[in-house]
């Protein structure tokens, strides 16, 4: 279960999920990041994209078929779904007044994630501005929570909670001018007491340093990764310092 590792290893470490979109990559570089991301001892691998990808269930496959890391769906849509991952993040908008995307694209996949064996992560989902229009903005149609609101994100995320969520995902979005701030990260972390994701504009060590040390549980890197392969052991390295 890919819950039950999660919070087993968050009693000792930091965790490292790599993003991965398929629309972004061919075959050959699918299992590149696979093989690296294995070496690189990455925790999870989220595969997901704000695009209707054709081949999104054979890129789950070629991925699985390449590394032994456990595969969170991360679905732009409901057809971003593929029996071949492990588990899925069932993102809730809870920042957003979008009710497809709090709770109609739910029901269209409700059957189709029964019928599956994908083990179901309930995700309260929350974009938070980034100092430009990012691709989950544009493609949600819903207005971010402004950067330096934590008091709104805070209540967002204890929200989010009590109505059962099993995450909470602080979002600024992909190729994000800037990351979710550490002190807004500090803010949601000390109001929670589930584990809690960051993602987006995460481009520098320092930004990982900052953020690991703000009390984000897990981080993702997905745009750096894509620009610079490297990156995903050093970023993997640092993050398990924590």
């Amino acid at each position: 279960m890919v819950y039950q590792l999660i919070l087993q290893a968050l009693n000792k470490r930091k965790l490292f999920a790599l993003l991965i979109d398929p629309d972004n990559n061919d075959e050959i570089s699918l299992i590149k990041t696979a093989e690296e991301a294995e070496r690189a001892g990455v925790d999870l691998i989220l595969a997901g994209g704000s695009l209707i990808s054709i081949n999104f269930d054979e890129s789950i496959k070629t991925i699985k078929n390449h590394c032994s890391i456990p595969v969170v769906l991360f679905p732009g849509s409901p057809f971003q779904i593929s029996v071949h991952a492990d588990s899925i993040l069932l993102l809730m908008l809870i920042s957003g007044r979008n009710p497809d995307l709090l709770i109609g694209n739910h029901v269209i996949a409700s059957q189709l994630l029964r019928k599956s064996n994908l083990e179901v992560l309930s995700t309260g989902y929350m974009i938070i501005e980034n100092g430009s229009l990012s691709s989950v903005e544009y493609m949600s149609n819903t207005r971010p929570i402004p950067e330096y609101k934590d008091d709104i994100a805070v209540a967002t995320a204890i929200a989010g909670e009590m109505i059962g969520n099993k995450l909470i995902y602080l979002e600024a979005g992909s190729g994000a001018a800037n990351p979710v701030r550490a002190r807004m990260t500090e803010s949601v972390k000390k109001n929670i007491n589930i584990p809690l994701i960051v993602g987006g504009g995460i481009t520098s060590e320092k930004d990982i340093s900052e953020l690991c040390m703000a009390g984000a549980d897990i981080i993702v890197i997905g745009t750096a990764a894509e620009k610079d392969i490297s990156f995903i052991k050093k970023a993997s390295d640092l993050i398990h310092s924590f």
